[in-house]
């Protein structure tokens, strides 16, 4: 059957599954199919599958006059890219992007625009090594992030505007941001004489979480593997990989060498922790960060004693972790966050509007067995006093444990009314239980 014989519709079904390359092919066939092909819906079609575009613009998002010009504008930007992988990493950058601007817009201004090929070309040359595709796309699209003090009160040092995002530990304040290549450039050839490596390594760092090189995260530009130093990186350069490396264990298969890196997987597993609450933000004072405590089950306990809620979870920390050390191999902190239901405190038939704590109780494991029981007064130094419908007291604090599986149980003592006036009783109120692991993405 002579296929222009078909009927309008038919033909732009036929298009619709062959696709755009197989579609601009036939538009060359004759005039009928050059107006068929022509069709914008039929590019917003494949501009909505390749590329994730729901309006018609190019890479910087200026708008196209059409669908079609659209998806030929990037077509010539990044036609050196396997087209699938393109719209893997602007989905990526999308996901993330789109968060940010609905839950966090004040660290959208931190985002670079993307760099250019012959800016990528200038970190491979000036730092001897070859990005993974996935990661030159992923700067293709975001330049890392620019911290000044027009976003934020402080130096680049503890900013709390980090993509990553981290915690807070006593003193011990992490923010993880990602580096510009600019700074990739520059604090890469420091940090490598800092630590002795040889003038070969094909480490490049990539984020960190502050120019003092608090916590920092090397991309492995040979096997495409994301790594982060522990507390002894710099006396023998010891990193722990942040990615399962199961998901890397094809890296050099021809077939998927060019799709995968840690890179690119480890901003979609954060972005998806991010679209799906795991991790939230955290206000303190007026000050807001991405927590990287999580908010949900399993890794997040919840327990009611008495109209007392009390959450907890645990983060990781390598680099306070000394995994040459036989007890402090594997260092967590945990945050707990404890709250007066609006009903207030119930004790032996009574309601009290507030209750005040007054001791806890610790059982930490490792493995099952039993390595710290602490009985003491206060948190943290504090007797916080809560009273009902007010927001959640919030405290952070950190273990080490010598294997990389444990959990922390507990309870608190609290006292009816104030300490310095009791209304009742003193009664304990649960910490229900919550792991302490090793997680196959580290943040």
């Amino acid at each position: 059957m002579d296929l222009e014989s078909l009927g309008d519709l038919a033909i732009h079904t036929i298009l619709s599954k062959l696709g755009p390359t197989d579609t601009a092919t036939l538009a060359c066939v004759s005039k009928r199919f050059t107006v068929w092909a022509s069709d914008d819906s039929l590019w917003c079609k494949f501009c909505s599958e390749d590329l994730d575009l729901s309006s018609p613009e190019d890479p910087l998002g200026n708008p196209t006059p059409s669908f079609k010009g659209a998806y030929q504008i990037w077509r010539e930007a990044f036609g050196m890219y396997p087209w699938s992988l393109l719209g893997r990493v602007k989905r990526c950058w999308g996901r993330l992007k789109s968060w940010l601007m609905v839950n966090f817009p004040e660290a959208v201004a931190t985002l670079r625009k993307g760099a250019s090929e012959d800016e990528i070309k200038e970190l491979e040359d000036c730092l001897k090594v070859k990005l993974p595709l996935p990661t030159r796309l992923l700067y293709r699209f975001c330049d890392g992030q620019e911290l000044t003090s027009r976003e934020y009160t402080g130096s680049t040092f503890g900013s709390p505007l980090g993509l990553i995002g981290g915690y807070s530990v006593y003193n011990h304040e992490v923010n993880v941001f990602l580096l510009p290549l600019s700074q990739i450039m520059s604090e890469t050839k420091d940090i490598i004489r800092l630590l002795g490596f040889n003038n070969r390594s094909k480490y490049i760092l990539v984020a960190s979480s502050s120019t003092f090189y608090e916590k920092m995260f090397f991309l492995n530009c040979t096997n495409g593997q994301l790594h982060v130093g522990t507390r002894n990186l710099t006396e023998d350069g010891e990193m722990i990989p942040c990615v399962p490396n199961a998901l890397l264990s094809s890296v050099h298969d021809s077939t998927v060498s060019q799709q995968q890196d840690a890179m690119l997987l480890w901003l979609e597993e954060h972005g998806r922790r991010l679209e799906n609450g795991i991790i939230k933000l955290r206000e303190k004072g007026n000050i807001r960060s991405i927590s990287l405590f999580p908010e949900e089950l399993p890794l997040c306990s919840t327990a009611v004693t008495n109209g007392v809620q009390v959450r907890a979870s645990a983060v990781f920390v390598p680099e306070m972790s000394d995994r040459l050390h036989d007890f402090d191999k594997y260092c967590f902190a945990y945050s707990i966050r404890m709250s007066l239901l609006p009903e207030g405190c119930i004790v032996n038939g009574m309601f009290f509007s507030s209750c005040q704590l007054y001791r806890r109780h610790w059982i930490i494991r490792a493995n099952d067995v039993v390595v710290s029981d602490v009985n003491g007064e206060a948190v943290i130094g504090k007797y916080p006093l809560l009273c009902s419908g007010e927001t959640e007291f919030v405290y952070e604090s950190c273990t080490p444990i010598p294997s990389c599986l444990g959990s922390i149980e507990g309870a608190f003592t609290f006292v009816p009314g104030r300490l310095a006036d009791p209304k009742g009783c003193p009664f304990d109120v649960e910490v229900a239980r919550f792991p302490l692991q090793l997680p196959d993405y580290i943040f």
